[in-house]
């Protein structure tokens, strides 16, 4: 059988760990599945899924074992006891955790004798599939590498580093950015809802506005990594002017005002550390944690 359609297990059958067996169904991959609650390996069946009676079967059943369950402390109950059969096989780990439990679960996975490659999945279970969304991979390059093609059939698969932990960063970071982003998008909408704006008027402006919010994103990387934040597009100063006329249109509307006092007390303590003149970029010497002595 060609690397292209290479058998495939998946270990865990809730919303996401199905979404992932359907999409490998869908590109020929014999499938096999496992669910503690076996009633939801049935739709899978239908399509052509092997249901395994226990992990140990799942497991012996394909040389790429995908683990998709509740947290790390189901996945060691799910293969603990059956280890010993992970030797010679990979094991993608795409529970959502913690970067210092994918760190622990690549030296328990090498005790074994399994290769390891931990994950993280930037959609819902709709979006799995698309090639446009991310899945995003950490560990060895060669073991990504050798599983590229399959992977591929989930998502678009970035490999971010060797560090196992990186997915997991990657992921609490990307999400943190999400809700930040989204929040900031609901405030908006409730501000212009006051006087009768749809939700469906304000977006497609919002989404023009985030593209050039993006570019501003690519401009002030480089001065992050070079610790230098000239101000010459729009100085923290100017912003906390800004963010006082956001404030006060929202505070006279009812709207709360939560996020954005919360980010101008941000920009007055970058301020308070001479930050003043420079760049919105600079606010990073507030957010990073202090140097350790």
């Amino acid at each position: 059988m060609n690397a292209e359609h290479s058998a495939v297990t998946v270990l865990g059958l809730g919303s996401m760990g199905s979404a992932l067996a359907a999409a490998l169904l869908d590109r020929g991959h014999p499938t096999t599945v496992w669910n503690r609650s076996p009633d939801k390996a049935r739709p899978l069946a239908e399509r052509g899924a092997r249901p395994a009676a226990t992990p140990q079967e799942a497991v012996a059943a394909s040389p790429l074992v995908i683990a998709c369950v509740l947290d790390y402390e189901a996945l060691y109950t799910v293969l603990d006891p059956v280890a010993g059969d992970l030797a010679g096989r990979t094991l993608v780990n795409l529970t959502s955790g913690s970067p210092e439990q994918a760190q622990e679960a690549v030296r328990w996975a090498h005790s074994h004798g399994a290769d390891y490659l931990d994950g993280a999945i930037m959609t819902t279970p709709p979006g799995v599939g698309d090639p446009a969304m991310m899945f995003l991979y950490s560990g060895s390059r060669q073991v990504f590498e050798a599983h590229r093609a399959t992977l591929a059939t989930l998502g678009d698969p970035l490999h971010l580093g060797t560090d196992p932990g990186l997915a997991s960063l990657y992921d609490a970071a990307l999400l943190g950015l999400m809700w930040a982003a989204m929040t900031g998008w609901l405030h908006g909408t409730a501000l212009v809802g006051t006087e009768g704006t749809p939700a469906t008027d304000f977006t497609p402006v919002a989404i023009r506005w985030l593209d050039t919010v993006a570019r501003f994103l690519t401009s002030y990387a480089p001065q992050v990594d070079a610790g230098h934040y000239p101000g010459d597009d729009a100085t923290v100063d100017v912003q906390i002017a800004a963010i006082g006329h956001l404030i006060h249109a929202a505070e006279a509307r009812g709207v709360d005002n939560a996020l954005p006092e919360l980010l101008r007390a941000a920009m007055e303590k970058a301020s308070g550390q001479g930050h003043g003149k420079d760049s919105y970029a600079s606010l990073i010497e507030v957010l990073r944690p202090a140097p350790r002595n």
